[in-house]
């Protein structure tokens, strides 16, 4: 009988170490294994992906390509330049596979790609085995049918949960070597996939490239596709990704048992840099190049040590292992939601809150459309100061112009960031916070980044809405010069340490002195050469009183997203016509939007208690001239559907 001919399909674990997928496919003992990566489309023009996080990407690719090669020099990771959908069918033909190998991925957009691929494999006769999910510590779905089918929403449900499924899985070998590919020759043209709308255009410098040379690209040796082919500026983020790359760093941190046994999230600090005071492991297991089974057993080791020792050891959820077992909770969440986790309308555990700047919605999906609307102008331009970096609260102005620049921050300045935003400061919906971090985080993880800001928002997960974050005096608890500051707004470098936090305070002298004009709303760059600090966009105690009253209110009201009053519009019943956010008048629209006449499905009418059917594909909405004045576009992104299933691609 002829031996397996293997495609091995590197997706979320582009790493060697602890896979169980790659170990499924070698024990089939193939003749052939061919480690390929398709180039998707829905990550290179549908999703939020900004250049620090590609080039993470390329070098986690590149790097698990180098280390194939280590064990196989006739090897590599041979990166195919078109989606899986279109490609496989025609690859399994082409190179006489036998059996398609791939981890587990309980991303919504990745469970319809799978189900497509998967359905072509058994159409072509091709035996598919789908190895554990490895990018969590339990399998999602089998914590989510161990809870009963509902979305883990706390630690202790997801411990009681993952108990019943069984114990965290032991790290199992890296293996010695890997057989050979076969003949890599194609004979048939590649179809390449739809262009627009390129979500991504903005940070293009020049067209992207990635699919113009053909499916092995431009010197026809299936390289890894660059930056530059993307058409996107250099990144700017001094973090480097790869397999290689965490486990060199992770023995050298692991070294050091006591911060490993005692380490405790809290209490690090997110004013630290150069190094940083965490692990900063999240990148790596975004990509796959770091086990999350691997890293929790070589912590539970030195932790279970420390305790035969009658030494110090932390506990979760503030331990290491606690902030794995946070991810896992988000993962299971999003696994019983699906697309619905990624937004408040018909979310059934997200609260309901009339929060500016609302996301539209599509009656016929269920789904919000790619655009939200601007209620307040005023609003709209607090969000666009916050994205900036130029508030005129320097504290949180260096943490997002950190976050544009390197692509991580630590998660107490991502904490400070999304309260300001939402709860406690603008009253700004927490899905424009989820959307910005989408795009310039280099450990973005969809599951992580929602749950998070539902988290931060409190509309789900944590309600102590009541305690919010100070721009002022949260930062000076951990930075009192305010270090970070002068790093990443170099406009108040030489600001006097009695003004760093509230430069606005500061007498026009000590700004003479300082080199820096305080002054406006962050519109301008410099005056006579001098460089120029916006005001303070708000009085900060009295937006955090009306936020929390707002927020009090809305608990009051004790809607969530699935209530039939905020399916149709009915929600606006319950508000005063004072109460924070939008909501003057009688009659709103869905999902807290104005009014029905900007939802996608509808003409303007609906039938008052419709529930909008669920569906597995939207498209982009066109943009009318009416809606852009009324709306701003909200671009497709990886926690929402794309689209792109079903679209006939271009040869």
């Amino acid at each position: 009988m002829p031996q397996p001919r293997v495609l091995y399909w590197f997706r979320t674990d582009l790493r060697l170490h602890d896979s169980p997928a790659l170990k499924a496919a070698l024990d089939l003992k193939p003749e052939v294994l061919y480690p390929i990566w398709c180039w998707d489309s829905h990550y290179v023009y549908r999703a939020r992906v900004g250049n620090n996080r590609w080039q993470f990407q390329i070098d986690c690719m590149n790097d698990v390509s180098s280390t194939i090669t280590k064990l196989n020099d006739k090897s590599k990771l041979f990166v195919l330049r078109e989606p899986a959908v279109t490609l496989l069918p025609k690859l399994f033909k082409a190179w006489k596979i036998t059996h398609l190998v791939f981890e587990k991925d309980t991303d919504a957009y990745a469970k319809e790609r799978d189900e497509q691929v998967t359905a072509s494999a058994e159409k072509a006769g091709v035996k598919v085995i789908v190895g554990p999910q490895s990018r969590t510590l339990w399998d999602s779905d089998e914590v989510l049918k161990a809870h009963g089918g509902k979305p883990t929403m706390s630690i202790t449900q997801l411990q009681a949960a993952g108990a019943k499924v069984g114990a965290i899985a032991r790290p199992i070998e890296t293996p010695k070597g890997l057989p050979g590919p076969g003949d890599v020759s194609l004979d048939f043209d590649q179809e390449r996939p739809d262009g627009k709308p390129d979500i991504n255009e903005k940070y293009r410098e020049s067209d992207e490239g990635t699919y113009s040379s053909g499916i092995a690209g431009p010197e026809s040796n299936y390289s890894v596709p660059t930056l530059e082919e993307l058409g996107m500026r250099p990144a700017t983020t001094p973090h480097r990704g790869g397999e290689s790359v965490i486990l060199d760093k992770l023995e050298k941190i692991l070294a050091d048992e006591e911060y490993t046994g005692t380490f405790e999230k809290p209490k690090t600090s997110p004013a630290a840099f150069e190094p940083q005071s965490t692990f900063l492991t999240s990148p790596y297991l975004h990509f796959g190049a770091l086990s999350a089974r691997y890293f929790y057993h070589r912590v539970e080791d030195i932790v279970e040590k420390r305790r035969k020792e009658k030494k110090a050891v932390s506990v979760p959820p503030t331990s290491l292992t606690g902030q794995l077992l946070f991810r896992d909770m988000y993962f299971v969440a999003q696994a019983a939601m699906g697309y619905s986790f990624g937004q408040t309308y018909n979310n059934s555990h997200c609260r309901f809150i009339p929060w500016h700047l609302p996301s539209k919605v599509d009656l016929k999906t269920g789904l919000i459309t790619g655009e939200y609307e601007v209620d307040d102008e005023a609003k709209e331009k607090e969000f666009q100061r916050w994205r900036e970096g130029k508030t005129g609260f320097p504290w949180i102005d260096a943490i997002m112009r950190q976050l544009k620049h390197e692509g991580w921050i630590h998660h107490l300045a991502r904490h400070a960031v999304a309260c300001f935003l939402t709860r406690g400061g603008c009253y700004i919906s927490w899905e424009r916070g989820a959307e910005v971090f989408e795009e310039w985080l280099v450990d973005h993880e969809a599951a992580c980044n929602i749950g998070n800001w539902q988290w931060l928002s409190c509309t789900a997960f944590y309600s102590q809405f009541y305690r919010c974050y100070s721009p002022v005096a949260f930062g000076k608890k951990w930075d009192d010069n305010g270090e970070l500051i002068r790093k990443y707004v170099p406009e108040l470098r030489d600001m006097p340490k009695k003004y760093i936090y509230e430069p606005h305070k500061a007498p026009l002298q000590d700004q003479k002195k300082a080199g820096v004009v305080i002054k406006g709303d962050g519109s301008e760059g410099e005056v006579d050469g001098v460089p120029v600090y916006p005001k303070p966009m708000f009085d900060f105690n009295t937006q955090r009183e009306i936020c929390i009253q707002g927020i009090k209110n809305a608990y009051r009201v004790g809607l969530h997203g699935n209530d039939p009053k905020v399916l149709d519009g009915s929600w606006k019943e319950l508000f005063s016509d004072d109460a924070a956010g939008p909501t003057e008048g009688k009659v709103g629209g869905p999902g807290g939007m104005l009014g029905f006449e900007d939802a996608e499905g509808t003409d303007g009418h609906h039938e008052e208690s419709a529930t909008p059917k669920r569906s597995s594909r939207r498209n982009v909405p066109k943009v009318s001239p009416e809606a852009s004045r009324k709306g701003h576009k909200r671009e497709h992104s990886q926690g929402t559907l794309d689209g792109a299933f079903g679209k006939k691609a271009k040869s």
